[in-house]
């Protein structure tokens, strides 16, 4: 397991007997236990009687069935698995890491009763606890029974990665990468994942999904102290089961009143709930672009081989292009146009390698974009590998759980 992995950061679930614990969104499930053995089921039925409405949600299978249900379900509040049985318990609950969703209070339970094991879960891990059986009721109403009842220590801790994709230049084909980016999170590797289209005068990005842009993000933007988790999901609008689009439509001449900490509540907001945030963020100056880019944990600059782009790269990275001393991910697209510039001519140039080139193809994208569709979702084109391999500049990549890599350390650093 990469050192430094996380499964799921802390997050208080405040409790007030006059309106609901935030992070209880509609179809959320308050708890699910997965438990291996009839001793440790009664065990958590019996601590949880007197603080949940209704029986426990108590399944057999231990972690391995939490990948399984985590994979095809929403994401409980607070999640109890049962480790005991498994001979590398590090690495299972790493993999457990890349279902479920970032604000997720997670309590493991196993067999080996070892400091050293529960700094790794707790500490290494981000759980909330780690119980050596046996367990018993009043160890799980002590332990599991505060974070139901919103009692447990914690803070605002956001798991979620933001990555900011901005063309050098208009034209470049920044939004279609971000809207594929963000489609191979959640569509391929089943993140959790939202969308951010923050141009609300001529963004392209729910159009790219088929999707219908709403008033939330306008709403949450000029109203900050109504931005919670909550609201940040309702704002988004489904694309697909694990991909959420959060975009807005004004007409021209509307002049929408931020609120100052608009954008860092709301990006905080979405850290909690989704795993990854993709931005396609214009290069313009504008105060809510301006904003947006101050939160970013990685940017990534697309180019087109063309003079025009070099001269705009080359302006951009010496001048404030650098995400806390390190250079943004480059990305060449619409290599191979007519009349366009070699890979080579442009590296030479510009004195350092890009990081990934996207072949240009028209007869591909086009009729994806037109028709709502992921071009990412073909496995054999050459779009898809350009995908991956930015998806793995990034740190991404299948197998990999959200906070390995480089992204997992930026964030671990932003955090």
């Amino acid at each position: 397991m990469p050192d430094g992995s996380t499964l799921a950061n802390p997050q208080t679930l405040a409790h007030n007997a006059s309106g609901p614990r935030p992070g209880l969104r509609s179809g959320r499930p308050v708890l699910i236990a997965f438990v291996m053995d009839a001793a440790t089921e009664a065990a958590v039925a019996n601590g949880l009687a007197d603080v949940l409405q209704g029986r426990a949600d108590v399944r057999r299978g231990g972690v391995r069935a939490a990948l399984v249900a985590m994979r095809a379900s929403p994401s409980p509040s607070i999640l109890v698995v049962d480790v005991s049985g498994e001979a590398q318990p590090l690495n299972t609950l790493a993999e457990l890491a890349q279902v479920v969703e970032p604000d997720v209070s997670v309590v493991v339970i196993g067999e080996v009763d070892s400091v050293d094991l529960y700094r790794k879960i707790t500490r290494g891990l981000g759980a909330n606890e780690y119980l050596p059986s046996p367990v018993t009721a009043e160890k799980i109403a002590r332990h599991v029974g505060a974070l139901v009842a919103g009692q447990a220590p914690g803070g605002d801790v956001q798991a979620g990665g933001f990555v900011v994709l901005t063309g050098v230049r208009g034209g470049v084909g920044a939004t279609t990468l971000a809207v594929n980016l963000a489609g191979y999170f959640g569509v391929t590797l089943r993140r959790h994942t939202v969308l951010l289209d923050p141009d609300l005068y001529a963004g392209d990005s729910s159009f790219m999904l088929n999707v219908v842009p709403g008033p939330g993000l306008r709403t949450a933007l000029e109203t900050p102290e109504r931005i919670d988790t909550l609201l940040a999901e309702r704002a988004a609008q489904p694309a697909a089961e694990r991909l959420h689009v959060l975009a807005g439509e004004d007409v021209p001449g509307a002049r929408p009143v931020y609120s100052q900490g608009g954008p860092a509540l709301l990006i905080a907001a979405l850290r909690r709930r989704y795993n990854f945030i993709v931005a396609d963020v214009p290069l313009r100056q504008d105060r809510l672009l301006l904003d947006l880019l101050a939160e970013q944990h990685q940017r990534v600059l697309v180019m087109a081989p063309t003079l025009a782009s070099v001269r705009a790269l080359l302006r951009l990275v010496p001048a404030g292009g650098d995400v806390k001393g390190k250079r943004p991910v480059v990305v060449l697209n619409r290599l191979g146009i007519p009349g366009g510039l070699k890979r080579a001519e442009i590296e030479g140039a510009l004195g350092f390698k890009v990081d990934v080139a996207v072949p240009d193809l028209p007869r591909k994208l086009g009729p994806a974009a037109t028709m709502g569709e992921l071009a990412v979702a073909d496995g054999r084109s050459p779009f898809r590998y350009a995908i991956v391999e930015l998806a793995r500049q990034l740190g991404v990549s299948p197998g990999t759980s959200a906070a390995s890599g480089l992204l997992g350390r930026l964030l671990r650093r932003c955090s």
